[in-house]
Protein backbone atom coordinates (compact mmCIF):
# COMPACT_ATOMS: atom_id res chain seq x y z
CA UNK A 1 0.00 0.00 0.00
CA UNK A 2 1.66 3.22 -1.13
CA UNK A 3 1.19 5.83 1.53
CA UNK A 4 3.29 8.88 0.81
CA UNK A 5 3.33 11.81 -1.49
CA UNK A 6 5.75 14.17 0.25
CA UNK A 7 5.34 16.91 2.81
CA UNK A 8 3.55 20.14 1.98
CA UNK A 9 6.58 21.91 0.54
CA UNK A 10 9.41 19.46 0.90
CA UNK A 11 10.36 16.11 2.37
CA UNK A 12 13.51 14.77 3.93
CA UNK A 13 15.11 11.38 3.57
CA UNK A 14 18.20 11.28 5.71
CA UNK A 15 20.10 14.44 4.83
CA UNK A 16 18.32 14.95 1.49
CA UNK A 17 15.69 17.63 1.04
CA UNK A 18 13.11 16.44 -1.49
CA UNK A 19 11.11 19.14 -3.25
CA UNK A 20 8.52 19.07 -6.03
CA UNK A 21 6.85 22.46 -6.20
CA UNK A 22 5.22 21.62 -9.53
CA UNK A 23 3.05 18.99 -7.84
CA UNK A 24 0.40 21.38 -6.49
CA UNK A 25 -0.85 22.66 -9.82
CA UNK A 26 -0.07 19.38 -11.58
CA UNK A 27 -2.19 17.26 -9.23
CA UNK A 28 -4.99 19.83 -9.21
CA UNK A 29 -5.28 19.97 -13.00
CA UNK A 30 -4.89 16.24 -13.64
CA UNK A 31 -7.28 15.12 -10.89
CA UNK A 32 -9.82 17.72 -12.03
CA UNK A 33 -9.69 16.34 -15.58
CA UNK A 34 -10.12 12.78 -14.30
CA UNK A 35 -13.10 13.89 -12.21
CA UNK A 36 -14.79 15.83 -15.04
CA UNK A 37 -14.31 13.08 -17.63
CA UNK A 38 -14.55 10.03 -15.41
CA UNK A 39 -17.69 10.76 -13.40
CA UNK A 40 -20.23 10.85 -16.27
CA UNK A 41 -18.38 8.16 -18.23
CA UNK A 42 -18.41 5.66 -15.36
CA UNK A 43 -21.99 6.50 -14.36
CA UNK A 44 -23.12 5.80 -17.93
CA UNK A 45 -21.00 2.65 -18.05
CA UNK A 46 -22.47 1.35 -14.80
CA UNK A 47 -25.99 1.95 -16.10
CA UNK A 48 -25.10 0.09 -19.30
CA UNK A 49 -23.51 -2.83 -17.43
CA UNK A 50 -26.50 -3.23 -15.12
CA UNK A 51 -28.96 -3.71 -17.97
CA UNK A 52 -30.56 -7.14 -18.01
CA UNK A 53 -28.89 -8.14 -21.27
CA UNK A 54 -25.45 -7.32 -19.91
CA UNK A 55 -26.07 -9.02 -16.54
CA UNK A 56 -26.42 -12.34 -18.35
CA UNK A 57 -22.78 -12.23 -19.39
CA UNK A 58 -20.58 -14.39 -17.20
CA UNK A 59 -17.71 -11.92 -16.88
CA UNK A 60 -19.94 -8.88 -16.38
CA UNK A 61 -19.39 -9.00 -12.61
CA UNK A 62 -15.75 -7.94 -13.13
CA UNK A 63 -16.78 -4.97 -15.24
CA UNK A 64 -19.46 -3.91 -12.75
CA UNK A 65 -17.07 -4.06 -9.80
CA UNK A 66 -14.37 -2.23 -11.74
CA UNK A 67 -16.85 0.51 -12.61
CA UNK A 68 -18.00 0.80 -8.97
CA UNK A 69 -14.39 1.02 -7.79
CA UNK A 70 -13.66 3.75 -10.34
CA UNK A 71 -16.76 5.72 -9.32
CA UNK A 72 -15.74 5.51 -5.67
CA UNK A 73 -12.25 6.70 -6.53
CA UNK A 74 -13.57 9.61 -8.61
CA UNK A 75 -15.95 10.68 -5.82
CA UNK A 76 -12.95 10.97 -3.48
CA UNK A 77 -10.97 13.17 -5.87
CA UNK A 78 -12.47 16.50 -4.72
CA UNK A 79 -10.77 15.96 -1.34
CA UNK A 80 -7.41 15.38 -3.07
CA UNK A 81 -7.96 18.29 -5.44
CA UNK A 82 -8.59 20.72 -2.56
CA UNK A 83 -5.67 19.24 -0.60
CA UNK A 84 -3.15 19.76 -3.41
CA UNK A 85 -4.60 23.11 -4.49
CA UNK A 86 -3.99 24.49 -0.99
CA UNK A 87 -0.35 23.41 -0.97
CA UNK A 88 -0.93 19.92 0.49
CA UNK A 89 -2.78 21.15 3.55
CA UNK A 90 -5.38 18.71 4.97
CA UNK A 91 -8.28 20.38 6.81
CA UNK A 92 -10.80 17.52 7.00
CA UNK A 93 -9.50 15.74 10.10
CA UNK A 94 -7.66 12.51 10.82
CA UNK A 95 -10.57 10.09 10.29
CA UNK A 96 -11.33 11.52 6.85
CA UNK A 97 -7.63 11.37 6.03
CA UNK A 98 -7.40 7.70 6.91
CA UNK A 99 -10.57 6.71 5.02
CA UNK A 100 -10.04 8.76 1.85
CA UNK A 101 -6.31 8.02 1.72
CA UNK A 102 -6.73 4.28 2.16
CA UNK A 103 -9.58 4.09 -0.37
CA UNK A 104 -7.60 6.22 -2.81
CA UNK A 105 -4.83 3.64 -2.96
CA UNK A 106 -7.20 0.69 -2.64
CA UNK A 107 -8.68 1.74 -5.99
CA UNK A 108 -5.34 1.20 -7.67
CA UNK A 109 -4.96 -2.37 -6.47
CA UNK A 110 -8.60 -3.30 -6.89
CA UNK A 111 -8.41 -2.08 -10.48
CA UNK A 112 -5.32 -4.21 -11.10
CA UNK A 113 -7.07 -7.16 -9.46
CA UNK A 114 -10.14 -6.95 -11.67
CA UNK A 115 -7.95 -6.42 -14.74
CA UNK A 116 -6.24 -9.67 -13.81
CA UNK A 117 -9.59 -11.46 -13.52
CA UNK A 118 -10.71 -10.13 -16.91
CA UNK A 119 -7.45 -11.31 -18.48
CA UNK A 120 -7.78 -14.79 -16.99
CA UNK A 121 -11.43 -14.95 -18.05
CA UNK A 122 -10.50 -14.00 -21.62
CA UNK A 123 -7.67 -16.53 -21.59
CA UNK A 124 -10.03 -19.35 -20.68
CA UNK A 125 -12.62 -18.21 -23.23
CA UNK A 126 -10.09 -17.99 -26.06
CA UNK A 127 -7.59 -20.77 -25.35
CA UNK A 128 -9.86 -23.26 -23.54
CA UNK A 129 -13.37 -22.50 -24.88
CA UNK A 130 -14.90 -25.83 -23.88
CA UNK A 131 -13.80 -25.29 -20.30
CA UNK A 132 -15.24 -21.79 -20.53
CA UNK A 133 -18.61 -23.17 -21.61
CA UNK A 134 -18.67 -25.36 -18.51
CA UNK A 135 -17.48 -22.59 -16.20
CA UNK A 136 -20.26 -20.32 -17.45
CA UNK A 137 -22.62 -22.49 -15.41
CA UNK A 138 -20.64 -21.95 -12.19
CA UNK A 139 -20.12 -18.99 -9.87
CA UNK A 140 -16.37 -18.73 -10.19
CA UNK A 141 -16.48 -15.01 -11.18
CA UNK A 142 -18.38 -14.21 -8.00
CA UNK A 143 -15.91 -16.24 -5.92
CA UNK A 144 -12.89 -14.48 -7.47
CA UNK A 145 -14.54 -11.10 -6.91
CA UNK A 146 -15.15 -11.86 -3.23
CA UNK A 147 -11.54 -13.04 -2.82
CA UNK A 148 -10.21 -9.79 -4.29
CA UNK A 149 -12.36 -7.67 -1.97
CA UNK A 150 -11.32 -9.77 1.05
CA UNK A 151 -7.60 -9.41 0.27
CA UNK A 152 -7.94 -5.67 -0.22
CA UNK A 153 -10.01 -5.26 2.96
CA UNK A 154 -7.49 -7.31 4.95
CA UNK A 155 -4.79 -4.84 3.93
CA UNK A 156 -6.80 -1.62 4.11
CA UNK A 157 -8.82 -2.01 7.32
CA UNK A 158 -5.86 -2.44 9.70
CA UNK A 159 -4.27 0.60 8.07
CA UNK A 160 -7.41 2.68 8.68
CA UNK A 161 -7.89 1.42 12.23
CA UNK A 162 -4.21 1.50 13.19
CA UNK A 163 -4.00 5.14 14.22
CA UNK A 164 -3.51 8.65 12.79
CA UNK A 165 -2.15 9.04 9.28
CA UNK A 166 -2.03 12.83 9.19
CA UNK A 167 0.65 15.00 10.73
CA UNK A 168 1.69 18.65 10.97
CA UNK A 169 5.37 19.63 10.58
CA UNK A 170 6.96 20.90 13.77
CA UNK A 171 7.83 24.29 12.25
CA UNK A 172 4.92 24.54 9.84
CA UNK A 173 1.23 25.36 9.80
CA UNK A 174 0.11 22.81 7.19
CA UNK A 175 -1.21 19.37 8.01
CA UNK A 176 -0.21 16.61 5.63
CA UNK A 177 -2.30 13.51 4.95
CA UNK A 178 -0.90 10.08 4.18
CA UNK A 179 2.61 11.47 3.79
CA UNK A 180 5.63 12.92 5.51
CA UNK A 181 6.06 9.91 7.82
CA UNK A 182 9.16 9.37 9.90
CA UNK A 183 11.61 6.53 9.26
CA UNK A 184 10.32 4.79 12.37
CA UNK A 185 6.74 4.92 11.08
CA UNK A 186 7.85 3.50 7.75
CA UNK A 187 9.81 0.62 9.22
CA UNK A 188 7.40 -0.36 12.00
CA UNK A 189 3.94 0.31 10.59
CA UNK A 190 3.95 1.00 6.86
CA UNK A 191 6.48 -1.50 5.54
CA UNK A 192 4.23 -4.59 5.91
CA UNK A 193 1.39 -2.90 4.02
CA UNK A 194 3.69 -1.79 1.23
CA UNK A 195 5.19 -5.26 0.88
CA UNK A 196 1.74 -6.90 0.70
CA UNK A 197 0.56 -4.32 -1.84
CA UNK A 198 3.66 -4.84 -3.97
CA UNK A 199 3.24 -8.62 -3.95
CA UNK A 200 -0.53 -8.84 -4.52
CA UNK A 201 -0.88 -5.62 -6.50
CA UNK A 202 2.12 -5.92 -8.79
CA UNK A 203 4.09 -9.16 -8.84
CA UNK A 204 1.18 -11.61 -9.00
CA UNK A 205 -0.97 -9.65 -11.50
CA UNK A 206 1.90 -8.84 -13.85
CA UNK A 207 3.12 -12.44 -13.86
CA UNK A 208 -0.42 -13.41 -14.86
CA UNK A 209 -0.48 -10.73 -17.57
CA UNK A 210 2.89 -11.89 -18.86
CA UNK A 211 1.63 -15.45 -19.23
CA UNK A 212 -1.96 -15.15 -20.45
CA UNK A 213 -1.82 -12.14 -22.80
CA UNK A 214 0.76 -13.67 -25.20
CA UNK A 215 -1.23 -16.93 -25.22
CA UNK A 216 -4.44 -15.05 -25.97
CA UNK A 217 -2.78 -13.04 -28.74
CA UNK A 218 -1.28 -16.16 -30.34
CA UNK A 219 -4.62 -17.97 -30.32
CA UNK A 220 -6.49 -14.98 -31.73
CA UNK A 221 -3.96 -14.40 -34.50
CA UNK A 222 -4.59 -17.96 -35.68
CA UNK A 223 -8.28 -17.30 -36.20
CA UNK A 224 -9.94 -16.24 -39.40
CA UNK A 225 -10.67 -12.52 -39.53
CA UNK A 226 -14.10 -11.77 -38.08
CA UNK A 227 -15.85 -9.34 -35.77
CA UNK A 228 -15.12 -11.69 -32.86
CA UNK A 229 -11.40 -11.66 -33.61
CA UNK A 230 -11.43 -7.85 -33.80
CA UNK A 231 -13.25 -7.53 -30.47
CA UNK A 232 -10.88 -9.93 -28.75
CA UNK A 233 -7.80 -8.18 -30.15
CA UNK A 234 -9.11 -4.77 -29.10
CA UNK A 235 -9.79 -5.91 -25.54
CA UNK A 236 -6.35 -7.52 -25.20
CA UNK A 237 -4.70 -4.44 -26.71
CA UNK A 238 -6.61 -2.12 -24.36
CA UNK A 239 -5.61 -4.09 -21.26
CA UNK A 240 -1.99 -4.16 -22.40
CA UNK A 241 -1.89 -0.41 -23.10
CA UNK A 242 -3.48 0.53 -19.76
CA UNK A 243 -1.10 -1.76 -17.87
CA UNK A 244 1.94 -0.31 -19.65
CA UNK A 245 0.88 3.34 -19.43
CA UNK A 246 -0.89 3.51 -16.05
CA UNK A 247 0.05 0.60 -13.81
CA UNK A 248 3.61 -0.39 -14.76
CA UNK A 249 5.19 3.09 -14.32
CA UNK A 250 3.33 3.49 -11.04
CA UNK A 251 4.56 0.19 -9.63
CA UNK A 252 8.14 0.68 -10.80
CA UNK A 253 8.31 4.12 -9.19
CA UNK A 254 6.54 2.68 -6.14
CA UNK A 255 9.28 0.08 -5.69
CA UNK A 256 12.02 2.68 -6.06
CA UNK A 257 10.20 5.02 -3.67
CA UNK A 258 9.82 2.26 -1.09
CA UNK A 259 13.54 1.43 -1.34
CA UNK A 260 14.32 5.10 -0.84
CA UNK A 261 12.09 5.34 2.24
CA UNK A 262 13.63 2.21 3.74
CA UNK A 263 17.13 3.63 3.30
CA UNK A 264 18.23 1.23 0.58
CA UNK A 265 18.66 4.09 -1.91
CA UNK A 266 20.60 6.88 -0.19
CA UNK A 267 21.94 8.97 -3.06
CA UNK A 268 20.32 12.42 -2.92
CA UNK A 269 20.20 12.96 -6.68
CA UNK A 270 18.52 9.60 -7.23
CA UNK A 271 16.14 10.26 -4.34
CA UNK A 272 15.11 13.59 -5.88
CA UNK A 273 14.36 11.99 -9.26
CA UNK A 274 12.41 9.17 -7.63
CA UNK A 275 10.42 11.64 -5.55
CA UNK A 276 9.41 13.66 -8.63
CA UNK A 277 8.69 10.51 -10.61
CA UNK A 278 6.20 9.50 -7.92
CA UNK A 279 4.26 12.71 -8.49
CA UNK A 280 3.89 11.95 -12.19
CA UNK A 281 3.03 8.26 -11.93
CA UNK A 282 0.36 8.92 -9.30
CA UNK A 283 -1.53 10.98 -11.86
CA UNK A 284 -0.90 8.43 -14.62
CA UNK A 285 -2.42 5.63 -12.57
CA UNK A 286 -5.49 7.77 -11.88
CA UNK A 287 -6.14 8.08 -15.61
CA UNK A 288 -7.31 4.46 -15.78
CA UNK A 289 -10.53 5.50 -14.02
CA UNK A 290 -11.64 7.64 -16.94
CA UNK A 291 -10.24 5.25 -19.58
CA UNK A 292 -11.90 2.07 -18.31
CA UNK A 293 -15.37 2.87 -19.75
CA UNK A 294 -13.81 2.36 -23.18
CA UNK A 295 -13.27 -1.28 -22.24
CA UNK A 296 -16.93 -1.82 -21.38
CA UNK A 297 -18.15 -0.49 -24.73
CA UNK A 298 -15.61 -2.19 -27.01
CA UNK A 299 -17.85 -5.22 -27.80
CA UNK A 300 -20.95 -3.05 -28.29
CA UNK A 301 -19.24 -0.53 -30.56
CA UNK A 302 -17.45 -3.24 -32.52
CA UNK A 303 -20.71 -5.06 -33.24
CA UNK A 304 -22.44 -1.83 -34.24
CA UNK A 305 -19.64 -0.93 -36.64
CA UNK A 306 -19.55 -4.35 -38.26
CA UNK A 307 -22.23 -5.41 -40.71
CA UNK A 308 -20.93 -8.98 -40.64
CA UNK A 309 -21.92 -9.69 -37.06
CA UNK A 310 -25.49 -10.97 -37.61
CA UNK A 311 -25.76 -14.58 -36.41
CA UNK A 312 -22.20 -15.76 -36.98
CA UNK A 313 -20.88 -18.49 -34.70
CA UNK A 314 -17.44 -19.98 -34.36
CA UNK A 315 -16.10 -23.45 -34.98
CA UNK A 316 -13.48 -24.45 -32.41
CA UNK A 317 -12.15 -27.25 -34.55
CA UNK A 318 -10.81 -25.36 -37.56
CA UNK A 319 -10.87 -21.72 -36.48
CA UNK A 320 -13.55 -20.73 -38.97
CA UNK A 321 -17.17 -19.57 -38.75
CA UNK A 322 -19.39 -22.52 -37.91
CA UNK A 323 -22.30 -23.82 -39.96
CA UNK A 324 -25.73 -22.52 -39.07
CA UNK A 325 -26.67 -26.01 -37.91
CA UNK A 326 -25.11 -25.15 -34.58
CA UNK A 327 -26.86 -21.84 -34.12
CA UNK A 328 -29.70 -23.48 -32.26
CA UNK A 329 -27.57 -25.53 -29.92
CA UNK A 330 -28.84 -25.65 -26.40
CA UNK A 331 -27.37 -23.59 -23.64
CA UNK A 332 -23.94 -24.89 -22.52
CA UNK A 333 -25.45 -25.53 -19.10
CA UNK A 334 -27.69 -28.16 -20.67
CA UNK A 335 -25.33 -29.78 -23.16
CA UNK A 336 -25.63 -33.59 -23.36
CA UNK A 337 -22.89 -35.31 -21.39
CA UNK A 338 -22.11 -37.94 -24.05
CA UNK A 339 -21.54 -35.79 -27.11
CA UNK A 340 -18.97 -37.00 -29.62
CA UNK A 341 -15.61 -35.14 -29.50
CA UNK A 342 -16.17 -33.70 -32.99
CA UNK A 343 -19.55 -32.39 -31.94
CA UNK A 344 -18.05 -30.76 -28.86
CA UNK A 345 -15.31 -29.16 -30.91
CA UNK A 346 -17.90 -27.65 -33.20
CA UNK A 347 -19.94 -26.32 -30.29
CA UNK A 348 -21.09 -22.73 -30.55
CA UNK A 349 -19.05 -20.15 -28.64
CA UNK A 350 -20.68 -16.79 -28.15
CA UNK A 351 -17.71 -14.53 -28.85
CA UNK A 352 -19.90 -11.54 -28.11
CA UNK A 353 -19.02 -12.08 -24.44
CA UNK A 354 -15.61 -10.73 -25.35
Amino acid sequence: METTEGTPSNDTTGKCSLQADFQYGFFTVMYSLVFILGLPANALALFYLCRSKQRSRNSNIYFVNLSVVDLLFICLLPFRIYYHNTGNNWIFGDVACRITGALFYANIYLSIGFFTCISVDRYIAVVHPLMYLKLKCTRYPLILTIVIWIICSAIILPLILGGPLDNAPVNGTRTSCFEGFSSTMWQQRLAPYNICAFFFGFLVPFVVFGVVIPLIARRICGMKSSIHRKVALRIVAYILVVCMVCFLPYNVSYLLHFMMRMGIIRDCVSAMHIYKLRRITLTLVSLNSCLNPILYFIPYLSRKLSASYSNQTYDLQNGKPADKVYSKMASPCHLPRKLEPATLLAAKVEWSVL
